[in-house]
């Protein structure tokens, strides 16, 4: 994928044409495969031996793996944990489909995508986590509120949530004051001043453009553009709740006529980038989780803002988009009571400083700052994403979540990036066309 933004957490390229396997099961249909499920999944869930562990291709996650395994297997000689990356292919989520349709899943995944779950639960990929004695009281004590989000439609839970990317806005100071903008209080929480600040940018010559997502069609791409706007001035409401689409109302709508509005100025380009635009100042704005400040630090002076609402709601009360990967066990498993110890081993707080350390990136658990106080201490650019991490929203849990994302992210970059329909009556059609598949499925 060309990099709009600096380089995140392994999310690999996927085009229209690459989710036809995903397409198989879009919307939650038993389709056949030749996974070897264990056929007494009650003695594997009981079972101890080795297992395999698979993780992100992204470097400083990978050290993290390691890290756990080293630790783990120092103690369990006859429990070995082996890591892997997730094998290549057009986007993690379609790695793991493959996987389970051919047989090849891990015991355990440390690269979940919410998005996936629901069906990889209906296809028998995934292990019910509650049915351990201590599942659910295990992820909700860590996870606190945040983690009902993650439950399946069954309410048990397939997946642990367990590190977050919350979105915000990373800016460059230096061009901010270039653009006669005050770096220490922006002041572009509402839409109408985000507009009238981003055009002082373009106009002032401070910077080529005033905030460059990516512009193109991957079905992922709304969740950085505008899908933390949508949760920002809804309080957290997901794109689908209850079976029916939400982003067609008052508050959506006005999200799309936002960024609308900002490409129809001129001051996002309608064309990829070619490098890290923000570092390069080929743009004064990119939308980022706390995986971007490795990138920034040291070679720009950057601040971090909320996302912005109709009417400027104070940070404090603003969700976004948590860009969650969390952890499952893969009913191919025939180890499952040690990836469940593993699993156990790899979240509680000594292991989340770990993870704090190598990757910069939010463990999913109540009061993270008051839980890693020496941690944000110590690395205080953190502290902003730290705070946004306790309120968070994630994509909804529904079957064919990746397809629906995908006709949404259709309309978006007609209406919104090309302007060739106007949004209210592009975001109306696409959500009956979600809504008749929503209810096909059900």
């Amino acid at each position: 994928m060309t990099s709009l933004q600096p380089p995140r957490p392994s999310r690999r390229t996927v085009t229209r044409g690459a989710l036809a396997l995903g397409a198989v099961t879009a919307l939650g249909t038993s389709a056949a495969c030749s996974r070897p499920v264990v056929a007494d999944q009650a003695a594997a869930r009981e079972a101890r031996g080795p297992v395999t562990m698979w993780t992100s291709n992204n470097e400083q996650e990978l050290a993290w793996g390691h890290a756990v395994a080293e630790a783990w297997n120092g103690e369990h000689p006859d429990e070995q944990v082996s890591i892997q990356e997730v094998p290549a292919g057009a986007s993690t989520e379609e790695a793991i489909t493959a996987a389970i349709v051919a047989g090849t899943t891990p015991d355990l995944l440390f690269a979940v995508s919410p998005a996936a779950t629901t069906d990889w639960v209906r296809q028998g990929g995934l292990v019910n986590l509650s049915d351990f004695e201590d599942g659910t009281a295990y992820i909700e004590e860590r996870g606190g509120e945040v983690a009902s989000g993650y439950k399946h439609e069954d309410g048990d839970y397939y997946q642990v949530p367990w590190k977050s990317n919350p979105v915000m806005i990373m800016y460059n100071r230096k061009l901010f004051e270039a653009a006669g903008i005050d770096p220490e209080n922006p002041g572009m929480d509402t839409y109408e001043a985000f507009l009238e600040g981003a055009q002082k940018i373009v106009d002032s010559g401070a910077s080529r453009s005033a905030i460059w997502p990516a512009p193109t069609a991957e079905f992922f791409q709304s969740w950085f553009d505008f899908y933390p706007l949508q949760l920002a001035q809804t309080g957290g409401t997901r794109l689908v709740e209850d079976g029916k689409s939400t982003f067609d109302d008052a508050d959506g709508v006005a999200a799309g006529e936002f960024w609308a509005e900002i490409y129809a100025r001129g001051l996002a380009p309608q064309e990829t980038s070619t490098d890290n635009a923000m570092a390069v100042g080929t743009t004064a704005m990119q939308m980022a989780g706390p995986w971007a400040i490795a990138s920034y630090e040291g070679s720009i002076d950057y601040g971090i803002m909320a996302v912005p609402t109709r009417d400027g709601l104070p940070p404090e009360e603003i969700t976004t988009f948590a860009d969650a990967k969390n952890a499952a066990i893969f009913t191919s498993s025939r180890n499952q009571r040690t990836a469940w110890d593993v699993l156990r081993f790899a979240t509680p707080i000594e292991q989340d400083r770990t993870l704090l350390d190598l990757t910069g990136q939010m463990p999913m658990r109540t009061d993270l700052l008051e839980v890693h106080p020496k941690y944000f201490e110590d690395n205080p650019p953190y502290r902003a994403f730290a705070d946004q991490a306790a309120r968070v929203a994630d994509v909804p849990t529904i079957r064919g979540g990746i397809e629906i994302w995908q006709r949404f992210r259709d309309a978006y970059v007609a209406s919104v990036i090309l302007g060739k329909r106007p949004v209210k009556e592009e975001f109306v059609s696409v959500a009956h066309d979600i809504d008749d598949l929503l209810g096909a499925a059900s």
